[in-house]
């Protein structure tokens, strides 16, 4: 009841703006990056060998030369401009007339970049010098799909702030609207966590201090708070980290035993009552990484790899529900280290978890440089999909599996209990407000 009555408050809102919520002419992503391109110096073609900006390391401010900023400060909005480019239109549309979840990934991690480098004032920095900061994304909490269905040919507009800063890291939060038949709908809405480090990228780097506005800002900080003490307790909790509690060992007994019954009639492969291996419930890929997917910094961006996973766990999730999935939630999306642009991407993805009519899916990604023999895991990325069907369980065979299964079941309660997809909440409201300024 209370869910219906902020998404038709939402809604009703939304309607009376037209074209689009800001006063201006919305730029678009492409636009946003060309800015950002001569804001960092690096406005130009692909080089292999990436400009030495060694230079710029006279320039990385103090903490105490840098000035408090707001929320406000950060705000930014653009558009992916779909009711009038064609070509992107070809780009973005799915071969049911949708929109690529994959497409709109890559323009979302880049655009918490644009409003990350918006928020950084940095007096001391003389104007016709580059940024000596480099702005890298190391997480992403969440991103919640609502169930509207997108338009390949309607506008999509991004718009966003900080949420929440610390010694060198901030909090972006990036949300994704379209306008059709009068009203704005809500897409999705991510939580990106940034890194600031210096000109060379080797060592992090102090930003301003997020200092509110008003009583809005101070919630929403306070709420970002929040969200940094769950991180770092999910970071100690892992599965890696500490013994499954009682009730899921319970589980993994349980599944044991099952398992062990099930060999004793004889079934060992894909069973006749809908239980199926875990090892059955994979399929990876090989992407040769090329400049064109690059960031500023010629290494390959977060986007192009969040594209990649989605589509494969999307793929994954058509063959084991044998009919088309909803991405519903993409959560914990984990960025340990860079990938060269000439290295070998290799995605795994593995069906983990079921539950009624839901799938939890793991990719991993693996960066490899086969003249080196070295192979490193860069990447982790973890799908919630649903079927309009009931979903056949998935069993684990070994230890290692077992562990899957609980850190998935883990992810998709967690997902299925915490959605907050079609919530009207501060950040919503917020960014509504300054939309309107």
């Amino acid at each position: 009841m209370m869910k219906n009555y902020y998404h038709n408050l939402y809604r009703k809102v939304c309607s009376g703006f037209k074209n689009y919520s800001s006063k201006t002419k919305l730029p678009t992503v492409q636009e946003l990056k060309k800015q950002r391109s001569k804001l960092l110096g690096v406005d130009h073609g692909y080089q292999p060998t990436p400009p030495d900006r060694s230079d710029l390391l006279k320039y990385v401010p103090k903490f105490e030369d840098l000035p408090p900023r707001s929320i406000e400060d950060s705000f930014l909005e653009g558009v992916i401009p779909l009711s009038t480019d064609e070509n992107l239109q070809e780009k973005y549309i799915t071969f049911l007339g949708r929109v690529r979840i994959g497409r709109l990934l890559e323009d979302m991690d880049i655009f918490a970049v644009y409003i990350g480098y918006k928020y950084i004032d940095a007096p001391t920095v003389p104007k016709d010098v580059a940024s000596p900061f480099i702005l890298v994304t190391a997480h992403c909490d969440r991103i919640d799909y609502t169930t509207y269905q997108r338009r390949h040919n309607q506008d999509i507009k991004l718009s966003g702030f900080v949420s929440w800063v610390g010694k060198s890291s901030m909090e972006v939060v990036v949300k994704l609207e379209q306008y059709f038949e009068g009203s704005w709908h809500k897409i999705t809405r991510a939580l990106f966590l940034m890194v600031a480090r210096n000109a060379t990228g080797k060592e992090s780097v102090p930003i301003n201090p997020l200092k509110p506005l008003n009583d809005m800002e101070k919630r929403i900080i306070q709420d970002g708070e929040a969200r940094k003490a769950g991180r770092s307790k999910a970071s100690t909790t892992h599965i890696s980290l500490k013994v499954p509690t009682a009730e899921e060992q319970q589980i993994i007994h349980d599944l044991y035993i099952n398992n062990r019954k099930r060999l004793s009639q004889g079934i060992v492969h894909e069973s006749t009552d809908n239980f199926v291996p875990m090892e059955k419930c994979r399929i990876s890929n090989t992407i040769f990484c090329q400049p064109e997917d690059r960031n500023f910094y010629n290494t390959i961006f977060g986007g192009f790899i969040m594209r990649h996973a989605t589509e494969l766990a999307w793929v994954l999730g058509y063959q084991f529900f044998r009919q088309r999935p909803a991405i519903k939630h993409i959560s914990d999306i984990s960025f340990h280290r860079p990938i060269a642009v000439n290295a070998l991407l290799q995605m795994y993805a593995r069906v983990v978890h079921t539950k009624d009519f839901y799938g939890q899916i793991i990719v991993t990604a693996i960066a490899s440089d086969p003249m080196q023999g070295k192979a490193t895991k860069t990447n982790t990325l973890h799908f919630t999909l649903k079927s309009s069907q009931p979903v056949n369980p998935v069993f684990p065979k070994s230890y290692h599996e077992a562990m899957l299964y609980v850190d998935g079941m883990r992810h998709l309660n967690f997902n299925l209990e915490n959605s907050a997809a079609e919530k009207f909440d501060a950040i919503d409201e917020y960014m509504l407000k300054l939309s309107e300024i």
